[in-house]
């Protein structure tokens, strides 16, 4: 019985990981760290027009959190889709990639 157990739970638990959608990853500048366990994110997207073919830059801020407080304003970040944290909360710090100058 201990076998099929074992063999269940790791059936289970494979096809829970296979049903998990890969999380968006983004890359993108801090903008505000006026808040809490906060930062405002500027993520950068470019997209090409569908008719001219012009490539368009189109940016949008997001809120993230951070933990520890590290980030500041200026800093390259990478930041991770995940559960709703807050109402407008859905990404968090992944890591600096490089500090502001």
């Amino acid at each position: 019985m201990s076998a099929n157990t074992e063999t269940d739970t790791a059936a289970h638990t494979t096809a829970a990981a296979v049903d998990r959608k890969d999380r968006k990853s983004r890359r993108g500048y801090v903008v505000s760290d006026k808040m809490q366990k906060t930062v405002v994110v500027e993520v950068e997207d470019r997209v090409k027009h569908p008719l001219y073919g012009k490539v368009i830059r189109r940016t949008s801020k997001v809120k993230v959190h951070d933990e520890a407080g590290t980030a500041g304003v200026g800093d390259l970040v990478l930041i991770m889709e995940t559960r709703p944290l807050s109402a407008t909360k859905r990404f968090r710090l992944v890591e600096i990639l490089e500090k502001a100058k």
